[in-house]
């Protein structure tokens, strides 16, 4: 089995800056890509940021959201900068990835996800 665990969720005034990270453990051959997605109360998870050879950004999230990966740990971490009131939501790690070395298939797994609030 896999697992996501993310931590670093939290209560921020807008304008601050926290910091996401996601490390993933358990059966694992090679990661293809890891992500963050976010969803608010009432609306659909959305894309936030992923990273696999190179970074894909929300256009919401450009300039202030960064993401970053150590391959070697298979974490992946995201820092939140000029979070404003409408980045509330929960937040969801993300990874792609091949569990053995014979797996064709590639499987998509989830964190459980982590609180992001920021007050206005």
């Amino acid at each position: 089995q896999v697992q996501l665990v993310e931590s670093g969720g939290g209560l921020v005034q807008a304008g601050g800056s926290l910091r996401l990270s996601c490390a993933a453990s358990g059966s694992i051959f090679t990661i293809l890509a890891m992500g963050w997605y976010r969803q608010a109360p009432g609306k659909q998870r959305e894309l936030v940021a992923t990273i696999s050879s190179s970074t894909n950004y929300a256009d919401s999230v450009k300039g202030r959201f960064t993401i970053s990966r150590d391959n070697a740990k298979n974490t992946v971490s995201l820092q939140m900068n000029s979070l404003k009131p409408e980045d509330t939501a929960v937040y969801y790690c993300n990874a792609k990835l091949k569990r053995t070395t014979a797996d064709w298939a590639v499987y998509d797994y989830w964190g459980q996800g982590t609180q992001v609030t920021v007050s206005s």
